[in-house]
């Protein structure tokens, strides 16, 4: 319908990422996104994505492939804390559904099992962003990429919705030696790539959270999080 998706998120990714850079991408779901980092890391960077759900992840590597994107290093697996498997539920496509929704906080009894895989295990020469959107999985992500984040300090742009979770991963990220602020902006924009103007996403957007290393001097107008017990107020119109 717009030709484009979130592109509010997508320019803040593309300023975030430049030619060269090695980007993380938990939760990549059919690769809206993903091509974003690729296009941005350009052929000399490089973008793994995870993606556990079958159909989703197929859509993701065909996305690539339409785009001409040879950057993009797509694993039908989970990203977590440690490695092992996980049971993850085939959602019907001949119905609607929210595919980017799937929740793995708790056990299915039903589905395909996965490998669950940790950042730390691909063994990254350097690292300039990690980008996480496992419905309230974040953490499990980060605790999984430690010593990525100990070693090369990457930005972090993390999906943080869920009220439950969200003091644990403020206050994990916190512990790592970063701060945070809010990004939560809407999914319409108005200027979209084809120019139309139905709004299918009245008063939706994302609720993400950007952190960067303590020691990276940088000048944000975004509104800042220094306590665990930060809500988003909702997305910025």
């Amino acid at each position: 319908m717009y030709g484009e998706y979130s592109e509010a998120e997508a320019s803040f990714l593309r300023f975030l990422v430049r030619p060269g850079d090695i980007v993380v991408e938990a939760g990549a779901n059919i690769g809206s996104l993903t091509v974003v980092l690729a296009q941005s890391a350009g052929p000399t960077g490089w973008v793994v994505a995870f993606e556990p759900q079958r159909i989703a992840f197929q859509m993701l590597c065909a996305n690539a492939l339409l785009c001409g994107l040879t950057n993009v290093e797509a694993r039908p697996t989970a990203s977590g804390a440690t490695p092992g498997t996980i049971i993850v539920p085939e959602l019907d496509p001949a119905k609607p559904n929210n595919f980017g929704g799937l929740s793995l906080t708790t056990p299915h009894a039903q589905g395909t099992q996965v490998a669950v895989e940790t950042i730390d295990g691909l063994a990254l020469p350097r690292c300039r962003l990690i980008k996480a959107d496992v419905e309230g999985l974040e953490t499990d992500v980060l605790i999984g990429a430690r010593e990525t984040i100990a070693r090369h300090r990457p930005m972090l742009y993390l999906e943080n919705d869920q009220r439950d979770r969200s003091p644990g991963l403020i206050r994990h990220v916190q512990g790592l030696g970063y701060r945070l602020w809010w990004h939560t902006p809407v999914y319409f924009s108005a200027g979209n790539f084809r120019g139309a103007t139905g709004n299918v996403f009245p008063g939706e957007g994302a609720f993400n959270v950007f952190c960067a290393p303590k020691e990276l001097s940088l000048s944000i107008r975004a509104s800042r999080l220094k306590s665990e017990s930060a809500v988003a107020l909702g997305p910025l119109t």
